[in-house]
């Protein structure tokens, strides 16, 4: 039985273009882009073509791009490195009740060393309202983090129209992109936005790779200190075989995802609502409108969605209780307890994500096993009535 694999959000399989892009530099091109001689010129030359093509699907300069080993560490960058920089003006920092743990343990951590954190609430659909951003901005406030969209019930936030509050304000605006970059339209110059996360592993690219943009101007402390690599601002020997498939899997998406994105809409809503009619008492959870064309995520009452998970796998079926960052993790998700959940609904959750391999038929397969699954899991479960 062929596996059905409905987790993109957590990762990608790489692309076999990009594979083949990587290769070669793992073969020939091994040298350290750092050193003057052929060896090093020519890992330098694939490392710069790489942040060329980085910077085109998010309407960059090359210049504004640094690589980074994860988005992890590059929400970090943006947040201490701005935290650092801009103490002198303020200790104040914005961002939201929904937000991947990269930026919430962050913000948590500044908040042990004198900084101060708003968390803005969000709505039952998962968005900010933006009359509170405007409300929790101080004289002393250097930061807004919010994040693109949600990883788990996939939101789609005000980012253009918080970026411009913050921006009459003179307040730096950060982003976290790791899951929009790729799926949805991602333009720095018309989102105003200066400072975006996001990541390769997110789009068919390799692990262990991740940018920042910076937009020129904006000043920010190192988060690493060491060499004088990514022009003095992120110093380590750079993963150029890894770069090299970041940069070719944003070539490739640069001139996909617009379609891509109208394919997996189709087959998001059709299993939107293939659910809705075939299993009762269902809670599509985040906005319907606002969101991520891959991203499906229900709560299923009175049922556990770790015992979902496990059944589903038994069909072959692959999927997610949550962010994949916080699996081990037996508390129940933090972002849907945000949209006003309680504790049993939030347990009872399941994501489904799609990606450029889902196809109808495994749509139509998952449609014909979760209604049961359901039902034999609410069989045993004492509290519920048909």
């Amino acid at each position: 039985m062929a596996r059905v694999y409905m987790d993109y959000a957590a990762t990608t399989p790489v692309r076999e273009e990009v594979l083949e892009a990587m290769l070669p530099i793992y073969r020939e091109t091994f040298g350290n882009p750092s050193s003057i001689y052929s060896y090093g010129r020519e890992a330098k030359r694939v490392l710069e073509e790489a942040r060329e093509k980085t910077a085109k699907l998010i309407h960059a300069k090359p210049e504004e791009i640094f690589f980074t080993g994860s988005g992890t560490e590059a929400d970090n960058w943006a947040i201490k490195g701005i935290a650092s920089a801009w103490k002198g003006k303020g200790n104040h920092i914005i961002t939201t009740t929904i937000e991947h743990h990269a930026v919430l343990h962050t913000c948590e951590y500044l908040e042990k060393n004198g900084f101060e954190v708003t968390y803005l609430p969000v709505g039952q659909d998962g968005i900010i309202d933006l009359e509170d951003l405007k409300r929790a901005i101080k004289d002393t406030t250097i930061l807004v983090s919010i994040m693109h969209a949600n990883n788990e019930i996939g939101s789609i936030e005000p980012i253009k129209e918080a970026a411009e509050i913050a921006k009459e304000k003179g307040i730096l605006f950060h982003t976290d992109a790791v899951q929009t970059v790729g799926k949805i339209k991602v333009d720095v110059e018309e989102s105003g936005v200066d400072l975006l996360s996001f990541s390769a592993h997110k789009i068919y690219g390799p692990k262990g790779v991740g940018a920042l943009y910076i937009k020129q101007g904006t000043v920010i402390d190192n988060l690493l200190h060491g060499g004088a690599q990514e022009r003095k601002r992120r110093p380590s020997t750079e993963n150029v075989a890894g770069i090299a498939g970041f940069g070719k899997a944003c070539e490739l998406l640069e001139t996909e995802w617009e379609t891509e994105g109208k394919r997996l809409l189709s087959l998001r809503d059709k299993m939107i609502e293939g659910i809705e009619k075939s299993v009762p008492d269902v809670v599509l959870n985040g906005s319907r409108e606002q969101r991520l064309p891959h991203n499906i995520n229900f709560s299923f009452s009175s049922c556990e969605g770790e015992a979902l998970l496990l059944l589903l796998d038994l069909y072959g079926i692959c999927a997610s209780a949550g962010s994949a960052c916080n699996s081990a993790s037996k508390s129940p998700s933090h972002v849907l307890l945000a949209t006003g959940a309680n504790i049993e609904t939030a347990h009872g959750s399941l994501r489904f994500t799609l990606g450029r391999n889902t196809t109808k038929e495994e749509i139509d397969r998952l449609l014909s096993v979760l209604p049961e699954i359901v039902k034999k899991l609410r069989g045993t479960a004492p509290f519920y009535k048909n």
